[in-house]
């Protein structure tokens, strides 16, 4: 990405509209190939003002709930495909109204709620959510399947029945997988629910293919789609990836404003936080690339921790190593980190949040939106 930092605020997200355009072109490309439906996951990625781009190569989206199918919309200009661990009362007129399918969590949901879905003014396909008891997601706050899981139904939940007016079946068992994890749930999937796939009209893959990654298999899954509709020829095939569409689409601008050091560690103190605005980091925990430096210690380099700006006293990661010391002021540029952070930051401590633009070779770098006190206090107003 060769952008002029000195014209961007500090701290920023930045996307980089061509690297956008690269995986819209092969999520596209997939689409088109494996003749299925490629929708776009809210949860992973949701910056609405670039939905303009994202429409040029695809129309669907998902949500996960009344204010995301507003969203869809609204900025998407389509009705989503609509799945919640728990529709409320309060807020299932809305999912009816912008919704084209509502998948549901449980039987008891599905029975609640299945009166309203057909009574309302058009058509609403409706799904149910199964657990099909296997994934390799090693993290188990990303499993879906794990033991005791409280997403989707099991087969033995089913009773060898499909229940009244359900035509479709969502399962997610991924969490930036391969396309090969993806042949393995099948598998198990299939084993378990492949009765039931006859009375059906779709099947949604869910999310997590990690479509763009420069190491996956687009071939394979392509193969794997079309077999998969080969057996199963009434399906409609649904995948809805979050994390593939913005995958390294851009960066988080940071800088040092302080270097401290306790028992020979030096620590970086910056004006962003990893978990106010980085959560992942933390969650999964990854650690993120910094343009310039070296994942590790090295012994005889500049090796520090970076250290956020909020008082959780784990609000750090590390070791990086510089070929240089670092002092105040200096940028820190924190590689792909579009999804799964603008969607999930927060405004703990009520430290800065970083504004969101977007890079253009042509046009330079456009502000979508910055952040002051009134967006930290209209929270709790």
């Amino acid at each position: 990405m060769s952008i002029d930092l000195t014209k961007i605020p500090n701290p920023c997200y930045v996307m980089d509209e061509a690297l956008l355009r690269r995986n819209l072109e092969k999520i596209r490309g997939v689409s088109r190939e494996a003749g299925v439906e490629i929708i776009l996951a809210f949860k992973g990625f949701s910056l609405w003002k670039v939905f303009p781009i994202v429409r040029e190569y695809i129309s669907g989206a998902t949500a996960s709930g009344a204010n995301e199918a507003r969203l869809a919309a609204e900025e998407m200009k389509t009705l989503a495909h609509t799945y919640s661990p728990a529709f409320t009362e309060s807020d299932f007129q809305e999912v009816l109204e912008n919704s084209s399918h509502i998948t549901f969590n449980s039987l008891a949901q599905l029975e609640k709620f299945r009166d309203r879905v057909n009574s309302f003014e058009r058509a609403i396909s409706v799904g149910i959510r199964v657990n099909p008891e296997f994934s390799e997601v090693k993290t188990e706050l990303y499993n879906p399947c794990a033991p005791g899981a409280r997403l989707g139904i099991t087969a033995d939940q089913l009773f060898d029945r499909l229940p009244d007016g359900v035509e479709g079946f969502h399962f997610h068992t991924l969490c930036e997988s391969t396309s090969f994890d993806l042949e393995r749930t099948l598998e198990a999937f299939e084993s378990r629910f492949g009765k039931f796939l006859p009375q059906l009209k779709w099947v949604n893959f869910g999310g997590g293919h990690l479509i763009t990654r420069e190491d996956y298999d687009t071939g394979h899954l392509v193969q794997l789609l079309l077999d998969f509709k080969d057996r199963w020829k009434n399906l409609t095939v649904i995948l809805e990836p979050g994390s593939a569409f913005a995958w390294e689409t851009g960066i988080l601008l940071a800088s040092v404003v302080d270097i401290v050091e306790n028992k020979e560690i030096k620590t970086a103190i910056l004006n962003v936080s990893f978990t106010a605005h980085m959560p992942d980091c933390l969650e999964m925990p990854y650690q993120p690339k910094i343009r310039g430096a070296y994942q590790e210690a090295i012994p005889g380099n500049y090796n520090y921790r970076m250290g956020g700006n909020s008082c959780l006293a784990g609000d750090y990661m590390g070791n990086w190593s510089f070929d240089y010391p670092l002092e105040p002021g200096d940028n820190i540029v924190f590689e792909d980190m579009i999804h799964y952070t603008i969607v999930k930051t927060t405004m703990f401590n009520g430290v800065a949040h970083p504004a969101i633009g977007i890079w253009n070779e042509e046009k330079g770098f456009t502000l979508l939106r910055e952040f002051g006190y009134w967006d930290y206090k209209g929270r709790m107003d």
